[in-house]
Formats: C-alpha cells, sequence, structure tokens
C-alpha cells in the first residue's frame, strides 16, 4: 500500500490533492472529535453510575447499555433516516397534528454531519463504557474511602479519583472508538460525508484508479498510526496506579429523590434511542413488508453471512490461540512487537484492508495465470482475488486481533504455576494448552469466537469490495435496498444481524460483571 505512494495514478492523485484531500481529512477530523466527545459522555458516566450507585432499573441497565453494540452503525443510520426524514412517521404526525406543510417548521437534518456524528456515537459509546465499567470495578475501595475521609463527595471522588485511576482504560476504549469511526463507510456514505473511506471507494470505482485509491488508504494509514501511538504514548505516561490490593465489597450508594430518577433517564436513554427505538422500527417495518421478502433468496443471504463468519470465526480464534500461546511460552521482544503488528490490523479500515488485500492477490492471481497458460496454455482464473479466499483472508487482518487479545486476556488469568505443574508430570507445551490451558479458557474462547462471528456479520466496506460476483451477504443485502431508498425492505436483514449480535454483547456483558476481583463479596 505504501508502496504506491510514488506510483504514477495518470493525474488522479494530483486531482485529489489540489481538489478533494483537504475536505476529506477537515470532515474526518470532525467526525472523529464529534464522535469522541459524545462517546466519552454516553459511556463513562453511565458507567459509573451502575457500578457505584442503586437505583430503578441500574441493575438491567448493566447489561442492556451493552446492548447497542449488536446494531451496525450503517443500519441504525438508515432506520433513523426512515423515521426522521421528510416522508418520515415524525415529520408526517407534526405536519398532519398542527396542520403545517414542508418548510414551515425547522427541523434537525439527519443526514447531515451532526446526524452521522449522533449515529455513530450511539452504537460505539459501548467500547468506552465496557472498559470504564471493567476499570471502575476492579478500583479498590480503599482509595474511594480515603477520598471520603479527605472530604471528597460523590462528584469529587468520581472527577478526581475514579476516572484518573480509570483514564488508560478510557482512553483505550475512546481509540477504539475512533478508530471504528474512520473506518465506517456505510453511514457516512449514505448521509453524503466526505470522509477517507467514502474517497477511496469513488477513486476506486467512480474515478477507476486502484492506485489513487491505495495511495489515498497510505494517508489514512498514517492517521490510524498516529491514533494508535497516542494510545500507547498516554498509557505510558498515566502515572496513577492502584497502591491497595483489598477488593472488598463496592459501596453502592442507593440514590434518592430526583437524583434517583435522573440517573435512571440518562443512563437508559442511550439504551432507548441506540437500540430498543430502532429494533422496534426495524421488526414494525420487517413484518409489514414480509409480503414483498424472497424467502428464498433470502435463506441464501442468510447461508452466505453465516457461513463467511463463521469461517473467519473458526481460523481467528485458532490463530489467536496458538499465537496467544506462543508469546506466553517465548515473550522476547521479537515475539512481542510481531504480536503488535498483528494488532493494528484491528485499528485498520475494512476498506483499507480491502485495497491492500486485493492489489497483491490479483498481482499472485496474474502470475499463475500467465504461467499457466505459457506452460500448459490453461488458464487459471482469479484462484485468490476473485474468490472467498480473499474475502476471508480480510477478514481474519481485521479481526484477528479481536480474537487474540481475548485469549491473551484469558491466558494472562492462569498462573504460570500450572504450567510448571503441567511440566513436573511430563506434559509437552502442547499437552499442556489442550489438557490445561483449552479446558480453563472456555469462556474466553467462547467470547473471543462471538465478537468475531458480530464483526464478520456486521463488516461491510471490505465484503463489498472483495465478494466475488453475484454473492451477497445480508449486510450487503442491506446496504444495497437503503440506497435505493427501500428502506422498510432493508429491515428484514437488518433485523437478521442486530439479532445475531444480541447474545454475544450480553454474555460479554456479564462476563465483565465477574470479573472483579472478590467477585463473590458483592453476592
Amino acid at each position: 500500500m505504501f508502496s504506491s505512494i510514488g506510483s504514477a495514478s495518470d493525474g488522479v492523485w494530483a486531482h485529489l490533492a489540489d481538489t478533494l484531500l483537504w475536505d476529506y481529512i477537515a470532515q474526518s477530523l470532525m467526525l472523529m472529535t464529534g464522535v469522541g466527545l459524545l462517546v466519552l459522555v454516553l459511556g463513562v458516566a453511565p458507567a459509573w453510575l451502575v457500578t457505584m450507585n442503586r437505583f430503578p432499573g441500574s441493575r438491567l441497565l448493566e447489561w442492556a447499555l451493552v446492548l447497542p453494540l449488536a446494531m451496525p452503525a450503517y443500519i441504525i443510520a438508515y432506520t433513523y433516516t426512515g423515521m426522521l426524514d421528510v416522508t418520515g412517521p415524525v415529520q408526517g404526525f407534526i405536519r398532519d397534528t398542527f396542520d403545517l406543510r414542508f418548510g414551515d417548521y425547522w427541523f434537525p437534518q439527519i443526514r447531515s454531519l451532526g446526524g452521522a456524528i449522533t449515529m455513530l456515537s450511539l452504537v460505539l459509546y459501548p467500547y468506552v463504557y465496557l472498559l470504564s465499567r471493567m476499570a471502575f470495578l476492579e478500583q479498590s475501595v480503599c482509595v474511594l474511602e480515603v477520598s471520603r475521609t479527605l472530604g471528597a463527595g460523590p462528584w469529587r471522588a468520581f472527577s478526581r479519583v475514579a476516572v484518573p485511576l480509570a483514564r488508560p482504560a478510557i482512553i483505550a476504549g475512546l481509540a477504539l472508538v475512533l478508530m471504528e469511526t474512520l473506518a465506517d463507510y456505510g453511514t457516512v456514505q449514505y448521509f453524503g460525508i466526505s470522509t477517507f473511506t467514502t474517497g477511496i471507494f469513488r477513486t476506486w470505482f467512480g474515478m477507476g484508479s486502484s492506485t489513487a485509491a491505495a495511495q489515498l488508504s497510505a494517508v489514512l494509514m498514517l492517521f490510524i498510526l498516529a491514533l494508535v501511538l497516542t494510545e500507547h504514548w498516554s498509557r505510558s505516561r498515566a502515572r496513577y496506579h492502584h497502591t491497595s490490593t483489598k477488593y472488598s465489597r463496592l459501596p453502592q450508594i442507593r440514590l434518592q429523590g430526583l437524583r434517583k430518577w435522573l440517573a435512571l433517564i440518562f443512563c437508559a436513554a442511550p439504551v432507548v434511542l441506540g437500540f430498543l427505538v430502532p429494533f422496534l422500527q426495524l421488526a414494525y417495518w420487517a413484518w409489514d413488508t414480509r409480503h414483498l421478502v424472497d424467502f428464498s433468496a433470502f435463506s441464501e443471504l442468510l447461508f452466505n453471512s453465516l457461513r463467511l463468519a463463521l469461517t473467519a470465526a473458526v481460523i481467528a480464534l485458532v490463530l489467536g490461540l496458538f499465537i496467544s500461546y506462543a508469546k506466553r511460552l517465548q515473550p522476547n521482544l521479537l515475539m512481542r512487537s510481531s504480536v503488535r503488528v498483528l494488532s493494528l490490523g484491528y485499528a485498520i479500515p475494512g476498506t483499507v484492508i480491502a485495497v491492500g488485500v486485493l492489489i497483491p492477490f490479483a498481482w499472485v492471481d496474474n502470475s499463475i495465470d500467465a504461467w499457466m497458460q505459457q506452460q500448459f496454455g490453461v488458464s487459471t482464473g482469479l484462484i485468490f482475488s476473485g474468490t472467498l479466499v480473499a474475502v476471508v483472508f480480510a477478514y481474519i487482518v481485521r479481526f484477528l486481533p479481536v480474537a487474540m487479545n481475548t485469549v491473551d486476556a484469558g491466558l494472562g488469568k492462569i498462573r504460570p504455576s500450572m504450567d510448571d505443574a503441567g511440566r513436573s508430570m511430563g506434559m509437552g507445551s502442547w499437552q499442556i494448552l489442550r489438557r490445561i490451558h483449552i479446558p480453563m479458557l472456555r469462556g474466553s474462547l467462547l467470547t473471543a469466537s462471538l465478537l468475531v462471528f458480530v464483526d464478520v456479520l456486521k463488516e461491510l466496506p471490505a465484503t463489498l469490495i472483495l465478494r466475488p460476483f453475484n454473492f451477497n451477504t445480508l449486510a450487503i443485502r442491506t446496504y444495497e435496498l437503503a440506497n435505493q431508498e427501500r428502506l422498510t425492505e432493508a429491515a428484514a436483514s437488518a433485523l437478521m444481524i442486530v439479532l445475531a449480535g444480541i447474545i454475544p454483547v450480553i454474555i460479554i456483558s456479564l462476563s465483565i460483571s465477574a470479573s472483579r476481583p472478590g467477585h463473590d463479596a458483592r453476592t
């Protein structure tokens, strides 16, 4: 990809640099800034409220706040557009109720930069919420008690003690959100926002220049690299540490009066707006348009989606397990550096990965085809770049870090003494993995596979670019129907994607609640 920077692009790159490049940069930066600020509000404060306080519905909201993670950004964008657009039910109700015509009243434009910021924030804030909640759960009671003896009230304890201690986790969650924001294509394309991902698509398919698209991808990679380095720098600069290993029952304040209802509204709003409202609207549309759904074609879409998701999940899980275990066995600088490089895959947008995969795969295919024709007079066609091999490979590059990091976290909780005990019984390294680690890692392995499964189901740009001819998935079909303004018909396929993601995110949330040291003391 970076090798394309000096390549000729028939003037396309020069045109982009003179006209559109700075627009891509400005819009991407504004989108990242808006989403970053909003997810901090929606993620950190609710995590503290449900962890440290009790109010009506707080136990339900502990896991419900994660549900928007099952809702792909492009699907919530399509749903709210159908609801809030000029021809939608909300504006129709306003006109009918107050006897108004279009233009007689002001209504916020959903297809705008502000709309894109809101849509992305509503489905991405769970990254910040999950990591913040985990950090709050792991904090020592002693630190909070000391802050109270020094006269700090609940607000000062939160802002001056809890948040600084949780800062590395909050920054890590924010970095994931910003990476996902840069990687988004469906939402920004549908809303007409000029970002790097839409620019790469236009350059490749509109201007017909794969070289200029690769050059644009290289510029985007510089932004990704800056984000990753900033996140690592922030963690290395942190100077807040836990000094106690006492993890007793967390003090949970029972809110009274107006405060409990304000806490309920504040914590429930992201769930209602980010999951409940769009889910119910999709369910209504799916039922209303059930007679328009070709169930024979729909079953093929479902089969294609599940087949790709299962294949990628299994491969990513196996590779993630072996790589994480290899790092445990050989924790040297080379191994740690290699794992860190592999971990960058999740930070790379699907659009960029697709560009990076297609160019070398096409070169390999052309080389094999030319050699076969020269030697045997047989054309092999596109063995890699024209089949699902390229699609699955792109998924693995993109989502292997998800499986690897989840398994690595599980392995980190297994004491090295377990390995020593296995060796004392004459077991080799792979026997220890099979007979000791894998049984203890069942929860982490299940979570890792489910995460990759859901992420692949939601992935859109890489599938759009790399899929073989006449091959569709639920995500692509939803995107195609929405682009044709057939939003209600897109509801059935969109709903299937959402339903597939609900169970995994609930499992993740419950596992985090049980992850606190001394968890039994709470229950």
